[in-house]
């Protein structure tokens, strides 16, 4: 295990749909556990495979032990959605910014664990917003596309995915 570079807005891997996940192998598993240490490490609360310079569709979120700890999704899909909030996000790709987004408030995923099992998940609220925003990372979109307004942070404020 060990802690990747993040990239930066404008790599181009940011922009780019990242390609379905075919075969979990241990290059697959590695990514997970390196993508794990890299969120640690940033004190960020989710990261997707193409922020760490890997176009594939991989997520990591851990928003707390109350909503299950580290969560790893291979080829996560929304397949609901409904409801509408706009929050705050940050990104570790685009550090020292905030921004105003509107997301959808509660969602059903579909995804792959480690292991290849199917699993589906209901989250809501900002929980559901984590996913929105790291998903948005497998189809090239960054939240500063769909922000209302952006805003500076001070330095000693820590990012978030």
């Amino acid at each position: 295990m060990a802690v990747r570079p993040v990239v930066l807005d404008p790599h181009p891997v940011l922009r780019q749909i990242a390609a379905p996940v075919t075969k979990i192998d241990q290059e697959i598993l590695t990514l997970l556990d390196d993508m794990a240490d890299t969120m640690y490490d940033y004190n960020g609360i989710g990261l997707a495979a193409p922020q760490v310079g890997i176009s594939l569709r991989v997520i990591v979120v851990d928003y707390g032990d109350e909503f299950g700890g580290l969560i790893e999704m291979i080829n996560p899909e929304i397949v609901e959605k409904s409801g509408s909030v706009v929050d705050v996000e940050g990104c570790l790709s685009i550090p020292g910014l905030r921004g105003n987004v509107e997301r959808y408030e509660k969602l059903t995923l579909r995804f792959q664990s480690r292991d290849g099992k199917a699993y589906e998940m209901k989250p809501e609220g900002y929980f559901a917003r984590v996913f929105q925003h790291e998903i948005d990372h497998l189809d090239g979109i960054l939240y500063t596309d769909k922000a209302i307004e952006t805003y500076p942070i001070e330095e000693t404020e820590t990012e978030e995915a």
